[in-house]
């Protein structure tokens, strides 16, 4: 299961900074994108994790560069995650231009008055944050104790600083699920990112339609050979993620509404260390998708008090959601279609896969030590049981809120 410790939020404010202070900051954004270059050159194909980068370039960095311990740490950090995101991709070396630092509780203090000190490579510089006359939504943040200031990055552009000032808390506890609870099932893959056991399908044609679109300007790009085309191509790139970024966290705020709508106390996803077995068009690239879009779907869960599990997804592609039969031809993969062999039943695949997934949940026994856990999976149309088979909404006390 992804780390679900913190719910993190990113609050985007201006800074107001005299010119002296301008100065420092870039000075530090200049030394900040040099570091990080040394350290990704130091570092490509030879290791790609935070700890190995930064015992390989931290030395480098604080020979070469005018950053300090921390900024040098956290530069090196920067360089496994361009390396990884790179090896992702099967792209080429990370060439670092865009004009953004990172910044930690060791390298900036956040104060009541609406100011902010950040580390430089001189003098700490402390600036105002410069918010709208109501405060925004940044005060929510900024006035509320339970968040506290996390990992942030100050970007430059045009001559104006901007700085995406991070906060996190402790993630809610989730209360193990009370006997009878109902589950949502989710299937994850490649043609829909995600379709759950209430039959609503989260399309990834516009997110394949744009990774295949960028790979197409990448040969070409790659092929011309020049900076600006280097340029181009890293534009291209940050233009992609942004993108995929904003996709997943709209899917995953689905996710979460189905669960409340259908009155769910747990989602269950199928294990994903065996996506790559079950559904040989999901690569690397897919398994990190997946990955993110559980851990987001974890921690909105957490704040509604909803649990997230993983169950074994093994035939779940397979088995008929009717009669319990299992066969590799019930699924026509060309079609997207299961269909019986033995009682004729049909429907979309990833939808009978994603019921299958809810109804492992409750078949495979209590969740906690106290004997709790699903006792239904959630449908459209009503809920499924072991013993009492499938309950229409009509016949149950609460129905699910209509569209």
């Amino acid at each position: 299961m992804a780390d679900t410790e913190y719910c993190r939020r990113t609050a985007v404010t201006g800074l107001s900074v005299s010119p002296t202070d301008a100065t420092r900051l870039r000075e530090l954004v200049e030394e900040w994108k040099r570091g990080c270059q040394l350290a990704v050159n130091e570092a490509w194909g030879v290791c790609h994790t935070r700890s190995e980068v930064q015992q390989l370039a931290y030395d480098r960095l604080r020979d070469e560069t005018a950053l300090g311990s921390q900024h040098a740490v956290l530069a090196t950090h920067r360089a496994a995650e361009a390396i990884k995101r790179s090896r992702r991709h099967d792209g080429d070396r990370p060439e670092f231009t865009n004009p953004t630092v990172a910044f930690d509780t060791r390298t900036m203090t956040v104060f009541d008055d609406r100011t902010v000190s950040l580390t430089t490579t001189g003098e700490r510089v402390r600036c105002d944050l410069d918010l709208p006359a109501d405060g925004g939504y940044q005060s929510r943040y900024l006035d509320d104790e339970d968040w506290e200031p996390a990992k942030s990055t100050l970007h430059y552009r045009d001559g104006e600083f901007t700085f995406h000032l991070g906060f996190r808390r402790p993630s809610p506890a989730v209360d193990p699920p009370t006997e009878g609870a109902t589950v949502l099932g989710v299937d994850l893959g490649v043609e829909n990112l995600a379709v759950t056991s209430t039959a609503r399908f989260f399309d990834a044609g516009e997110l394949n339609h744009r990774r295949e679109e960028f790979e197409r300007v990448r040969a070409s790009l790659e092929a011309t050979g020049t900076r600006s085309a280097a340029r181009t191509l890293r534009q291209a790139g940050d233009r992609l993620d942004r993108f995929v970024r904003q996709r997943l966290h709209e899917v995953a705020s689905g996710i979460v509404a189905e669960a409340e709508e259908y009155g769910c106390e747990l989602v269950a996803f199928g294990q994903l260390s065996e996506v790559r077995e079950l559904d040989p068009d999901a690569g690397p690239l897919h398994e990190w998708l997946f990955e993110r879009l559980l851990s987001f779907v974890e921690y909105r869960a957490a704040e509604r008090g909803i649990a997230v599990v993983e169950v074994n997804p093994e035939y779940t592609s397979q088995r008929c959601m009717e009669c319990g039969f299992t066969h590799p031809q019930n699924r026509d993969l060309e079609r997207r279609q299961f269909e019986c062999l033995k009682c004729g039943a049909s429907a979309h695949d990833d939808y009978n896969a994603a019921k299958n997934i809810a109804f492992r949940c409750v078949r495979r026994g209590p969740l906690s030590s106290r004997g709790l856990g699903a006792a239904a999976c959630a449908l459209r149309s009503g809920v499924v049981t072991p013993d009492d088979g499938f309950t229409p909404y009509a016949e149950l006390s609460e129905a699910p809120k209509s569209d």
